[in-house]
């Protein structure tokens, strides 16, 4: 069986989750907006859904949670709902969620659209990012954990410091590789924080967007009213359900399933072979993440030879690969060359990864890349 270290792509579905969900689908598959008691109950379940995937990272007197069908689409309705006159900030390490938004803001004339750098650990540089903030910025968003590196910005300091310096303006994090990963709890400072349910063993196709209470938030799609009027169209009560159980397993191993995993992300990097690899990340990043690179060889190939192997990993944002980029654009930010970041590998764990499938992809990856330099010589 492979050896599966791309967890920042997808992990597997929690099964224990599963099981609890099917009722959802099997028994109780009516419409929650239908005006029968069946529908009334599901209702009820999806409140219960709501309040107990909000609870884990915020404070329910303060923020509300809604669901969408993915973390990129509740990325998009708070740049395309919040982002509205003047100019808008991110940073040149977002998920292509956000950065591609951005740039459909200036292709629709709504807001400039101003990124800021990042430094080396592929975080956020806050002084530069602060000065791109005036009076005129409307909305800020600042990516909690990088998807590609797996720098953390703490984005509850960062949103406090944009505030003061403009209290208008709605702030938002893509919380995508942080949520029941690492943690942390959101201060009020933060408008908005986005979730996505196929990270952390739930399902593709369920994501949420949580908001600040008393921020008036415009829809993105529009129809049936669902999600008390935020988000219109049938809700997927299975994924939600399953969303909920998932996330109730996940966190309640989290401080366990953090410590185990940041040794077995340092035992990978000490079994690496320095010859060939280069470490990106940084050893205060999440523990989920690590990136390396084998300068001057091509992750890609590498990629290939290792899935082929039986070791199944990435090189950067599984998201940005239908855009074919040769060189991941977070790397070249962090200011690395396009050698090293052309031999960017991304291993991604999840916490069903195992101590042995570590050393096993240790061995895989040191064999191809000594292998492919040979030849290259």
């Amino acid at each position: 069986m492979a050896i599966y270290l791309d967890n920042a792509a997808t992990t597997k579905p929690c099964l224990s989750a599963l099981e609890q969900a099917s009722v959802f689908v099997t028994e109780k598959f009516y419409n929650p907006s239908g005006m029968y008691n069946e529908g009334f109950a599901l209702q009820s379940e999806l409140k219960k859904a709501r309040s107990a995937l909000l609870s884990e990272v915020a404070d329910e007197s303060a923020f509300e949670l809604f669901f969408t069908s993915c973390g990129t689409e509740s990325d998009n309705h708070a740049v395309f709902s919040c982002a509205r006159r003047g100019n808008a900030v991110t940073t040149l390490g977002e998920h292509s969620a956000v950065a591609n938004a951005f740039a459909e803001l200036k292709n629709r004339g709504i807001a400039e659209p101003r990124f800021a750098s990042l430094d080396k650990d592929g975080r956020v540089n806050v002084e530069k990012l602060l000065a791109l903030v005036d009076e005129k910025t409307s909305f800020v968003s600042v990516m909690h954990v990088n998807n590609e590196i797996g720098a953390i910005n703490d984005i509850n300091a960062i949103a406090k410091l944009v505030k003061a310096k403009n209290p208008r303006v709605i702030v938002h994090s893509d919380g995508v590789q942080a949520y029941g990963k690492i943690p942390f709890k959101l201060d009020k400072a933060v408008d908005l924080y986005s979730i996505s349910a196929h990270k952390i063993g739930g399902l593709k196709g369920v994501g949420a967007l949580i908001k600040r209470k008393t921020l008036t938030l415009s829809p993105y799609i529009f129809g049936g009213g669902q999600e008390a009027g935020k988000r219109s169209g049938t809700e997927n009560v299975f994924g939600i359900k399953q969303f909920e159980y998932a996330s109730k397993a996940k966190f309640a191993s989290l401080k366990e399933d953090f410590d185990r995993i940041l040794t077995y992300r340092e035992k990978l990097w000490q079994l690496l072979d320095k010859e060939v690899y280069t470490r990106l990340s940084s050893e205060d990043g999440t523990p989920y993440i690590i990136s390396v690179s084998a300068r001057g060889l091509r992750g890609e190939i590498l990629l290939h030879m290792a899935n082929d192997k039986g070791l199944i990993i990435g090189t950067g944002s599984a998201c940005s690969s239908n855009a074919k980029l040769r060189y991941s654009k977070v790397l070249l930010a962090c200011g690395y060359d396009e050698k090293t970041a052309d031999g960017a590998l991304r291993l991604s764990f999840s916490g069903e990864t195992t101590e042995s499938e570590i050393i096993q992809a240790a061995q895989i990856l040191n064999e191809v890349g000594r292998d492919l330099k040979r030849r290259m010589r």
